[in-house]
């Protein structure tokens, strides 16, 4: 799962619904497993599966004319328990990007440390794609991170992004937290060593 980001530019994914939680992300059932892969097959298990298995064709990740590594998703995104599962669960489906008008605090966090970017915009770019999208399924959005932007392909319109600075340079050097810190030992050898009592 660890890929360095830069400028991603893909197809979209929409789930215009408020209010998603981890629940709905990925189901308290599937949280026995403490490995992250296999997570992907059962990213929003009970919107996608019938009860004996079988695709819901309504759904939109079983809709053949949608395609990207790219979500765009409701308001308050990612609510509820602070399941990191549910962001294994995004990860190991293949997005890459998770754009919203909010998400809940842990699950953006979760979701940064499994190298999806979640992407926060205005209700009313949020809107806009969620058109865009709906009237050509091939509509593109480009998210460039080094300049945090964030661009609807279909109309031009582009707005900026935040994102902690720490989280960035991980990101965009495929670094998890421990890697982080394994490359900076040197310095806090050199940093103990100076500031012993």
């Amino acid at each position: 799962m660890k890929q360095k980001f830069d400028i991603i530019t893909s197809s979209c994914i929409p789930l215009p619904l408020e209010n998603v939680d981890t629940d709905q992300i990925i189901p308290a059932r599937f949280l026995k497993a403490t490995d992250k892969e296999g997570f992907g097959d059962n990213l929003f298990r009970d919107w996608r599966y019938n009860k004996d298995g079988t695709l819901k064709k309504d759904f939109v990740l079983n809709d053949p004319s949608y395609k990207g590594c790219i979500l765009v998703a409701g308001k308050n995104f990612g609510s509820g328990s602070s399941r990191e599962h549910a962001a294994w669960a995004i990860a190991g489906y293949g997005f890459r990007v998770v754009i919203s008008s909010f998400f809940a605090d842990i699950h953006k966090n979760n979701e940064l440390n499994n190298f999806v970017l979640p992407v926060v915009v205005t209700e009313d770019f949020l809107k806009e794609l969620f058109t865009s999208i709906e009237q050509d399924h091939h509509t593109q959005v480009r998210v460039n991170l080094p300049n945090q932007t964030v661009t609807n392909l279909a109309t031009g319109r582009q707005e900026h992004f935040e994102i902690n600075s720490y989280k960035k340079h991980c990101l965009m050097n495929g670094l998890d937290d421990i890697d982080f810190l394994m490359q900076n030992q040197d310095k806090t050898i050199a940093w103990e060593q100076k500031n012993k009592h």
